[in-house]
């Protein structure tokens, strides 16, 4: 179910009492390490850090109207979710996999553009801040340039 929330404060004060401490302590991390020129929103019922449209105009293809997300967080019903989006594929999600095996013996469970984590003391809080700094706008911008909007062209 997606949060009707309008801000990260609101949508954490909904959260279960077991997902508040981490959920918090994530967005913290993310928003210390986070270059200054993203910004944090609400997107699809998630906190949600975008490239503001004073930086891209076009705006997310989906709809435009909507900034252009990189990362989202979410508490969902079975675990906490990282969606970020470039991490899909290349260097950024084989650096992921790279630190996460060095601070952790279980699997990473990653998809796509998300990572999930089942329980809450799984969550790598630091390792989520560090990879919230290693991707400015200008370079997701060019990354979702050259393959999102060139493979929906192909198509």
């Amino acid at each position: 179910m997606q949060s009707k929330a309008k801000t990260a404060t609101e949508y954490i004060k909904a959260l279960p009492p077991d997902r508040v401490e981490v959920i918090n302590g994530l967005r913290k991390e993310i928003l210390k390490n986070l270059p200054k020129s993203l910004e944090e929103t609400m997107q699809y019922g998630m906190i949600t850090y975008v490239v503001p449209h004073k930086l891209y105009p076009a705006g997310y293809h989906v709809k435009p109207t909507d900034q252009l997300p990189l990362m989202s967080l979410a508490s969902q019903k079975s675990h906490i979710a990282l969606y970020h989006m470039a991490v899909y594929e290349g260097k950024l999600r084989d650096w992921l996999v790279d630190e996460w095996m060095k601070i952790s013996d279980k699997k990473l469970d990653i998809g796509k553009a998300c990572i999930r984590f089942k329980k809450v003391e799984d969550v790598p809080v630091k390792l989520i801040g560090k990879l919230a700094s290693k991707m400015t706008p200008k370079q997701w911008i060019k990354i979702y340039e050259e393959k999102v909007l060139d493979s929906r062209k192909q198509k």
